[in-house]
């Protein structure tokens, strides 16, 4: 395999970008060309705040080939285009043969939640100090368990007496918190999400960890629960206020993540007509939320 490395201004990064697939290139990847440098930018902003740039100001657009052919007539016949006015030729070079399969996979390792419950990659054993754990590899889409909001409701869940409880996990993604309530005695567990992909996602990974629950579109949701999860992010959570609370049995417990610390304020007002929110835990600048219904 042979990488072609380009510099771009950023008008030009998407029209190379489709020339170089026209050209037979296998991936094209695009990265700040100023990286780990003081000239260094985010591109995109926070959760809920649109990105500052449509890109980068200099990009480095990264094109992998099959032969150093391949690059080389790649390389030439861009610099012949108009289009490539304000780009430059970094050079082509040959990657070494390697296991990428194995090497991806050794960049991750198992997940504690809690000293005892993990989230383990299907290619490894699980630690020995395990007493529950799920199956679950990164990489895949919906979410794997890295994520701080989603071990804060994990961590959470971990430490409930669930046993026989009803829940609803809403916005289930991959099913992880939904499957992590299995685990801990929840019974009766709806896993919904608006997304069909995340269903089928769900279902896939509840057979790998033998888990029964019930998947499927808003319209499974039905009645009370005892626990209601929902890990989404903050303005559908806001609009939400209403339907999940009206989900929540009286005594049940609702727990809400992909929250920011700055928009607990935001939060505790939209769900104030229906329970009291308050901040169960905290990690890297997220909070979990929850309450507690009379």
């Amino acid at each position: 395999m042979f990488e072609l490395k380009l510099l771009a201004p950023q008008t030009r990064v998407e029209a190379l970008s489709d020339v170089l697939e026209a050209l037979d290139a296998l991936s094209v990847s695009v990265e700040d060309a100023d990286a780990h440098t003081p000239a260094e930018r985010a591109l995109f902003g926070e959760p809920d705040m649109p990105a500052p740039e449509p890109g980068w100001d200099r990009s480095r657009v990264t094109a992998l080939f099959e032969t150093r052919d391949l690059a080389d007539v790649a390389a030439d016949a861009l610099t012949d285009m108009t289009l490539f006015e304000g780009c430059a030729v970094q050079g082509v070079t040959e990657l070494e043969d390697q296991d990428w399969v194995r090497l991806t996979q050794s960049q991750f390792t198992p997940v504690e939640i809690t000293p005892d419950f993990w989230i383990v990659p299907t290619w490894h054993e699980p630690p020995s100090a395990a007493r529950t754990f799920l199956r679950l590899d990164p990489g895949l889409a919906f979410g794997t368990g890295t994520h701080p909001t989603t071990r804060m409701c994990l961590r959470w869940i971990a430490q409930q007496d669930m046993a026989n409880k009803r829940t609803l996990d809403y916005g289930c993604g991959s099913g992880i918190l939904a499957m992590a309530a299995f685990k801990f005695g929840a019974t009766d567990i709806d896993a919904i999400d608006i997304d069909p992909a995340a269903v089928t996602s769900t279902d896939g990974n509840a057979a790998v960890n033998f888990v029964t629950l019930r998947s499927g579109l808003p319209d499974v949701a039905s009645g009370q629960y005892q626990v209601v999860l929902a890990n989404i992010l903050a303005t559908p959570l806001k609009l939400l206020a209403p339907l999940l609370c009206g989900h929540v049995a009286p005594q049940g417990d609702l727990v809400l993540a992909g929250i920011l610390a700055r928009q607990v304020d935001e939060l505790k007002a939209a769900y104030a007509p229906y329970l009291a929110l308050s901040v169960l835990d905290e990690s890297e600048g997220w909070v979990l939320m929850g309450a507690h219904a009379p």
